[in-house]
């Protein structure tokens, strides 16, 4: 393990990364608390709009600082991508220039940097979370208000030509397989870096429970289009699905309630959440989303009993003896017929963790991001 000690970074993040409770800040709070585990100071950027500052950053930051994020109506006109020119930031640029240190832009979000001739010298990273235009694709195929489906098509057009970006990039750090041949296609240096997580340990409750569990943040229409489509699977099966996220929709909440074997657990705490997650028999995720790593997929292999998804919640993965693939209702049916009897037991343990030690390496994720920025 190399010595940083005096190793500085600057991480561009898009948003607050603490509390660390959804996908994309999950990976950028973990990464942080690794580096700097590691040796490496820490100068923190982050743009904000509705969370609160965290002191508990400054545990793991050498600073931190905060910009506002410009959110104003007539951003959507500009034609640079909203979630890139609303985090175009004079200020940010000015503290950038104050030293020389390798910067890490956590996302496209973040990368109106690279289009300023001052940093074409510098050591940029990009972590790419996803492929950000089939993301924003996925999104407006799965969205039913006709403003924000016309919002979703428009971002996806201007994150396409603003993607070349990349190529001003010394690296790109792809968050999956499926990722990594993508960048590697069209840009130069790209590495595969696994997304970062609260979890490094299998730690299953051993025996069985009762009920079946999906969870996601409700809020997002990926993510509630597969909830509707698993509560009308479940239906059919003589089995309780709990269903727990952030903020569902109201035609979801209505849509459960007149199914007597699915419980909705509306906005559960991070222990809650936990807890679902260790006491379900089966946890089931599913999406019409082939991009990214899905981390709520990583917390379940962790911590939870028998998984089952479809193939694009794993496209790009290694699987192999961790997931059972389920891509449609009678293969739903079947699989929780045949595992719901079955008990998890000390072996099937062992047997997770030794193929969550292949399949998940956050070691050898972050030497590598440590190469990368000291190397001159």
């Amino acid at each position: 393990m190399s010595n940083t000690s005096e190793q500085h970074l600057h991480i561009v993040s898009f948003d607050i990364p603490y509390p660390a409770n959804y996908g994309g800040v999950i990976d950028v709070f973990f990464r942080i608390k690794e580096l700097h585990k590691r040796g490496v100071k820490i100068h923190l950027h982050c743009f904000e709009y509705g969370r609160e500052h965290s002191d508990y950053l400054e545990s793991f930051c050498h600073s931190v600082n905060y910009y506002k994020r410009e959110t104003k109506v007539t951003k959507l006109f500009n034609s640079l991508p909203y979630i890139v020119c609303s985090r175009d930031c004079e200020q940010l640029r000015e503290n950038l220039r104050k030293d020389n240190y390798p910067i890490l832009l956590e996302g496209l979000h973040c990368c109106s940097i690279l289009t300023h001739p001052d940093f074409q010298n510098r050591n940029v990273i990009v972590r790419a979370h996803n492929v950000e235009h089939e993301y924003y694709e996925h999104l407006s195929k799965a969205e039913v208000d006709a403003k924000k489906k016309l919002y979703l098509k428009q971002e996806v057009s201007k994150l396409k030509d603003f993607e070349t970006v990349l190529y001003k990039a010394k690296a790109i750090l792809a968050i999956s397989q499926k990722d990594y041949e993508y960048f590697s296609e069209k840009y130069r240096n790209v590495y595969k870096v696994t997304a970062y997580n609260a979890y490094t340990e299998v730690d299953i409750l051993e025996g069985s429970s009762d009920y079946v569990l999906y969870h996601g943040n409700l809020s997002v229409a990926e993510n509630y289009s597969a909830a509707e489509y698993l509560v009308e699977t479940f239906k059919k099966i003589d089995v309780k699905l709990k269903v727990a996220g952030m903020n569902p929709p109201q035609h979801l909440v209505k849509l459960i309630e007149d199914v007597p074997n699915v419980e909705l657990i509306d906005s559960p705490d991070d222990q809650t959440l936990f807890d679902l997650i260790r006491h379900a028999h089966i946890n089931i995720l599913v999406t019409e989303q082939a991009t990214g790593l899905k981390l709520k997929l990583l917390n379940t292999l962790f911590n939870g009993r028998f998984c089952l998804v479809n193939d694009k919640m794993v496209k790009g993965l290694d699987v192999n003896g961790l997931c059972y693939i389920v891509n449609d209702e009678n293969a739903i049916r079947f699989a929780v017929g045949e595992l719901m009897p079955r008990r998890f037991d000390a072996h099937q343990i062992e047997r997770r963790r030794k193929n969550m030690k292949d399949f998940y390496n956050i070691e050898e994720a972050t030497d590598t991001i440590i190469k990368l920025i000291t190397e001159n």
